[in-house]
């Protein structure tokens, strides 16, 4: 193994504070993580990385090292992906944050085609309902579903409107009553898409028409399957993204609430760090997914 493989691979273990970790990232046996580091300390005659059982981290000499090098390896790697480019060929690691729903029901299938596609390309996935600091966090591309974007230091694009729907089970409206208006709801148990007892904020739209209330119920989470699981047990009404409630509402678990009055579309929206240019797997899978769910969403 080359010096400049080690100072990658040594790169990685700072970045993840684990070896383990970055054998996965880089598919290599962690033993060879383990030489790889050993030999580049042998070579510079200082130790870079203190290990314990708990945690690894890097020494002073460790940081400066890092500090020194990453930019050289990032040039590198982007002039090595420009003559890739050049050649047709994607390859190098991308980093994908996406919410939970979404990556269990969207992106098993883009990955595994994306994959196919392009087999030099390794991809990391987090999946958090949570809205990330995408350049603390060291991500390439976060995709978001959300309100319109407001954040100024970075950089985003737009794959289309996510439509949201009332909804509750059957049985649920049979024992509550089915609403009329939206001021009924407010004698309904609501599952509310928030963190904390005081519920959701729920806008809804019937032309010129505008109504809000706050929700009320027993359950509240920042996880969206869980809310329309719990909507399926009938456990009350849910508003949530409609790709979300498919296989419910066509089995009939789950039956549009007021119909006639719409809560306000969301954004999927796929959001980068401030990149001069974006690199050429960021721009290739952004692509590549735009076109899929565009596809699988019939838009």
């Amino acid at each position: 193994m080359g010096e400049l493989e080690s100072i990658r691979i040594f790169l990685e273990v700072a970045r993840q504070r684990s070896f383990s970790g970055a054998a996965r990232t880089l598919g290599i046996a962690p033993a060879a993580v383990t030489r790889a580091v050993a030999a580049l300390e042998d070579g510079l005659g200082a130790q870079l990385l203190v290990r314990t059982t708990r945690a690894v981290s890097l020494t002073a000499a460790g940081a400066l090292y890092a500090a020194r090098v990453s930019p050289l390896t990032e040039g590198l790697t982007e002039a090595a992906e420009e003559m890739r480019e050049r050649q047709g060929e994607l390859s190098g690691l991308l980093r994908i944050s996406a919410p939970l729903s979404l990556g269990a029901q969207v992106l098993p299938s883009v990955l595994s085609q994306f994959a196919a596609i392009h087999p030099r390309t390794h991809v990391e996935v987090s999946l958090t309902d949570r809205l990330i600091d995408i350049v603390a966090e060291d991500v390439d591309v976060a995709i978001r579903i959300s309100g319109a974007p407001s954040d100024k230091s970075t950089i985003w694009r737009k794959i289309c409107l996510v439509p949201r729907l009332l909804v509750a089970a059957p049985d649920y409206l049979a024992r509550q009553g089915v609403p009329q208006a939206p001021e009924d709801l407010s004698a309904h148990d609501c599952l509310s898409y928030a963190s904390s007892a005081a519920g959701e904020n729920w806008l809804l739209a019937n032309g010129k028409r505008q109504h809000q209330i706050r929700t009320k119920g027993r359950f509240q989470s920042n996880n969206g399957e869980l809310l329309a699981q719990l909507a399926v047990n009938g456990e009350g009404i849910v508003m949530l993204p409609q790709f979300m409630l498919r296989a419910a509402l066509k089995a009939g678990a789950l039956v549009p609430v007021l119909p006639d009055w719409q809560p306000p579309e969301l954004w999927l929206t796929l959001y980068y760090p401030p990149y001069e240019r974006l690199p050429l797997r960021v721009a290739t899978f952004s692509d590549f997914f735009e076109s899929r769910v565009r596809e699988s969403w019939q838009i």
